[in-house]
């Protein structure tokens, strides 16, 4: 029998691996709360662009604030607009809004998905899948969850981590 640093059974002794941040503790739960926030705000308007998307493909409609009904000339708070036939006249189109809104919203998502991600040091595929979390309904909701369980395990599990600075 040799002396090897295997062991008696050849198996070898690995140290534990140091986990190294990409900031502090402080940095990364502020990117978390930051994640937290445009997630809940992507989920509630990927909800609403799903209500959009029904009226217009489901009944051919637009949902219009404000508006003037062509039929009775009477002034509607919110309604739906016949695409074919202009229902309704002047308005607010929020069918356009709530689209336009949550694609500027997904931009600022992604970018506090990638702060969060990189501060973490995770692989790709986390970054990929924290980023379906904004096109997929009910997702973000899940995903966050999740994400903010892990980040502040992983934060608790590893106090020694190097600060950056």
């Amino acid at each position: 029998m040799s002396d090897s640093p295997q062991g008696q059974q050849g198996q070898t002794q690995k140290k534990p691996q140091k986990r190294r941040f990409g900031g502090t503790a402080q940095q990364i739960r502020s990117a978390l709360s930051f994640y937290k926030v445009l997630a809940y705000a992507t989920g509630v308007m990927l909800l609403l662009v799903v209500v959009e998307m029904i009226a217009k493909y489901g009944f051919g409609s637009d949902i219009i604030a404000g508006g003037t009904s062509a039929a009775t000339g009477e002034t509607m708070i919110l309604g739906f607009n016949n695409v074919a036939e202009q229902t309704i006249t002047g308005g607010f189109n929020l069918s356009t809004a709530v689209l336009i809104v949550h694609g500027w919203m997904y931009v600022v998502y992604l970018i506090a998905d990638f702060r969060l991600w990189s501060l973490m040091r995770w692989p790709f595929s986390r970054f990929i899948l924290i980023a379906l979390g904004g096109v997929v309904p009910f997702l973000s909701f899940i995903v966050e969850t999740r994400i903010h369980r892990q980040t502040e395990a992983e934060l608790a599990a590893h106090p020694e981590a190097a600060a950056r600075y």
